[in-house]
Order: structure tokens, then C-alpha cells, then sequence
């Protein structure tokens, strides 16, 4: 028996594989004016590679400040750039900066002639300092406002205001709190955007995480929104036919739009819109969940008798779907359940149906233990569904005609509902 069999001998270390780094190979710019068209293609390809790959958002910032303080229009507020965390500085803009403070030509006409025979091409390139330029508008404006917060905080820490602060002061610092991780990781589709995944992070899970309640979670849709309605507007830019045909000032807001954010594609638009409303639906699980069981009021408690005793789900973040308050089956002509186990979407129809909505007693659904009673038994069926997270964001959109004939438009066998409900069960949507 070899040594290495040897109970106790010493195990060889496997070789560690690391990517090679290119910042030694970081392209240069002495030579620019004498390369082709081409060759400055490739070279300013290379350089934003490594830039993008090898470097940090630390390194980003520094490129930016060290262009605006050369730059005679941004010189003087280079400064209030500076305030603008590293995270908002991405390798796009910072490359940009870092090429042009090694020299490299902001514009190169053989590039350009080179650009316009290539095929496929449209438009003459633009310079590289217009895309910096505008970048650093919109970095300027959140250094304001940040200074602007800032010098707001501190002036009501100079007045050492005696009483404590509001409630909803209270809920907005901590909403501040629970949103740093999720704005980390949506920045992050600005250091790789092909790569970047808009289920990236498990948002629902960090919200419990930091008990994130309905209230802070409507204070948090509301910072979210106008990058919401920002993205979605840009999602839906115009052809060039159609904005041509548009009246100047409404033609020249598109134009400015797809100026500034001509260096994405609509596919990377789309990839952060979709990570926003991952968001977003994951913050309405939480505000409709607290919703569907907030405590009822005293009339309706022999309701909250009836169904103490039903078990269902109260949500499912899979599916990003709650479960109404169980209160409302009573005297409901219908109840829609879906079964996140067995992918069964079902529909439950009252046998004796009460048209006036009085709440008359053997009229409607109701609860007995975990058990819907009161139903027509040939009447209420359930389908499996074949693609579950699109019908059922299909079926929450439905309106009360519609909702009617859902089932039926599912090409699926029928399979009779025996009423007991179980934790596996989300309670859609009841009808009176």
C-alpha cells in the first residue's frame, strides 16, 4: 500500500485558479492620434473591460473627481460631488473619466468613419465627455439634495428639540435602515447589467428579517415609486417615426430621454424595471396580509367564531399572493382558492345564494372547522394549472365579468372541490 493511503498522511492542497487581472495591461493613449479607426475601437473596448471588471466603485468615484476638477465647467463642483456615496458611481461613467484623463481623444473622426461603414451602424458617435456630462448632472443633483438633507438634520440637531419625534419621523429613519441592503443590491445592475438577475435577492425574506411592518412598508413604495414610473417611461420610448411626428417640445422630451439613457438596451431597462416590481411585490404581500388580518370589529365578531378554527396560508411569496380575511367567505356567493402544493386553482359556488346581500341566515358559504360548507357540490370544481405564477397574476387582474368564465378558459380536467381547506391554501377572492 502506497504512503498516501496511509491513514494520517498529509493530503496534497489543490491549486487555487484565480482569474488573471488586466490592470498591469490598463490600454495607454500616447499613441492615440496615430491608430485607426479600428484599432481605437478595439483599445477603448479593452479599457472598459478592464475598468468594469478589475476596479471599484472607490476607484470610479476618484476618476470622476479627478476629470471634474481638470474640467472648467465642473471644476467648482467637483467638491459637491464628492458627497455623493461611491455605490451611485458606476464603471460606465468612471471609465469614461478614467479614458479621458489618460488621453484618450473624446472625439476621433476615424472612429467615426470607421463606426459609419461598419454595418448595422446608425448616427455618428457622440462624444464621450456628452454621456459624462449628463451623468454628472444627475450626481449633482442628488449631492445637493443629500447636502440639502444633511444641513436639515443638523440644524434640527442644533435646536435640541425637547419633544421626541413623530411617529412617522420614527418609521422613515427606519425605513431608511431596511432599504440599504435593497438599494446595494439594485445598484449592483449598474456594475454588470447582462449579468445582473431582478430575483437576485430574496427580498421577502429580508423583510422579515427586519420586521418590516405595512406601515413602513407604504413608506418604502413610496421612495421606490418615481424610479418605478422613471424606468417605465423610458421602457416605452417612442419609435423614431412617431416622435418625429410629435409637436418640438414634446419631441425634444423624448429626445433628452433617449439621450440619457442611450448607453442601455431595452433589455436592461426591462431587467431593472422587473427587479423594481419584484420589490414592490413583495412590500404589497406585507401591506395586504396585514390588511387581511387586521382584528374585526365587534359586529362581525360570531364571524370571527366561525372560522377561529380554518387553517389556510396567509401568503405565499413564491406566487406574491395573499390570502383574504377568512371573515369574508361568510354569506359570500363564491370563494377562489389556489393550492400552492398541488397547483389547483378552485372555485367554490354558494348552493343557495342570497341576491339582497343581507347576511340571512343557511344563505351563502360559511366555515365549519376547516370545512366550506353551504356549497353546490356539482357546481364547485377546481383545475390543476399548467403555468401557475402567470394565471394566477392573470386571474388577480381579472374584473368581476371576467372572473366569471376564468376557469373555464383553462384547458384542464375538473376535479370536484370537497370543501376542507388546509395551510397549503391561499383564500383568493370571495364574491357576495
Amino acid at each position: 500500500m502506497g504512503k498516501s493511503l496511509l491513514k494520517g498522511a498529509p493530503r496534497r492542497k489543490k491549486k487555487i485558479i484565480r482569474r488573471s487581472s488586466t490592470k498591469s495591461t490598463e490600454p495607454k493613449w500616447d499613441d492615440a492620434l496615430e491608430l485607426t479607426g479600428e484599432q481605437y475601437s478595439r483599445r477603448k473596448g479593452t479599457a472598459l473591460d478592464c475598468y468594469r471588471l478589475d476596479y471599484k466603485n472607490a476607484d470610479y468615484k476618484r476618476w470622476v473627481l479627478e476629470w471634474a476638477k481638470a474640467d472648467e465647467t465642473w471644476k467648482d463642483k467637483a467638491k459637491t460631488l464628492s458627497k455623493v456615496p461611491e455605490s451611485r458611481f458606476h464603471a460606465t461613467v468612471g471609465g469614461c473619466c478614467r479614458l479621458l484623463n489618460l488621453g484618450c481623444p473624446d472625439v476621433f473622426e476615424k472612429y467615426n468613419v470607421y463606426w459609419e461603414g461598419l454595418a448595422g451602424t446608425m448616427g455618428t458617435p457622440k462624444p464621450i465627455s456628452e454621456f459624462v456630462n449628463k451623468t454628472l448632472k444627475e450626481l449633482y443633483i442628488q449631492a445637493e439634495r443629500m447636502i440639502e438633507e444633511k444641513k436639515i438634520e443638523e440644524e434640527k440637531e442644533k435646536r435640541k428639540e425637547a419633544a421626541k419625534p413623530s411617529i412617522q419621523e420614527r418609521i422613515k429613519q427606519q425605513v431608511y435602515i431596511q432599504m440599504e441592503k435593497i438599494d446595494v443590491w439594485l445598484d449592483t445592475w449598474l456594475e454588470d447589467y447582462d449579468k445582473f438577475s431582478h430575483k437576485g435577492f430574496d427580498v421577502s425574506k429580508h423583510l422579515k428579517d427586519v420586521s418590516c411592518t405595512q406601515a413602513h412598508a407604504r413608506k418604502m413604495k413610496e421612495f421606490y415609486q418615481p424610479e418605478i414610473d422613471e424606468f417605465k417611461l423610458v421602457s416605452s420610448i417612442p419609435s423614431n417615426a412617431t416622435i418625429s411626428k410629435m409637436p418640438e417640445d414634446e419631441k425634444d422630451e423624448w429626445e433628452q430621454i433617449k439621450e440619457a439613457y442611450s448607453p442601455f438596451s431595452k433589455k436592461q431597462i426591462d431587467t431593472k424595471l422587473k427587479a423594481y416590481e419584484h420589490v414592490m411585490g413583495a412590500l404589497d404581500v406585507i401591506i395586504l396580509t396585514a390588511k387581511a388580518n387586521r382584528k374585526p370589529r365587534k359586529r362581525i365578531r360570531s364571524k370571527e367564531k366561525m372560522v377561529a378554527k380554518l387553517k389556510y396560508a396567509l401568503n405565499n411569496d413564491k406566487f406574491q399572493i395573499v390570502s383574504i380575511n377568512p371573515q369574508d367567505i361568510i354569506y359570500a356567493s363564491e370563494l377562489w382558492v389556489f393550492n400552492v402544493k398541488t397547483r389547483k386553482l378552485g372555485r367554490y359556488i354558494a348552493q343557495n345564494i342570497d341576491p339582497m346581500h343581507q347576511g340571512r341566515e343557511g344563505s351563502g358559504l360559511s366555515v365549519k372547522g376547516t370545512t366550506i360548507t353551504g356549497f353546490n357540490e356539482e357546481k364547485s370544481i377546481q383545475k390543476t394549472l399548467r403555468k401557475p405564477e402567470e394565471k394566477i397574476k392573470e386571474f388577480s387582474a381579472c374584473g368581476p365579468r371576467k372572473v366569471t368564465t376564468f376557469l373555464d378558459d383553462i384547458n384542464a380536467v375538473d376535479i370536484k372541490l370537497n370543501g376542507r381547506i388546509n395551510p397549503d391554501t391561499i383564500l383568493l377572492k370571495a364574491i357576495l
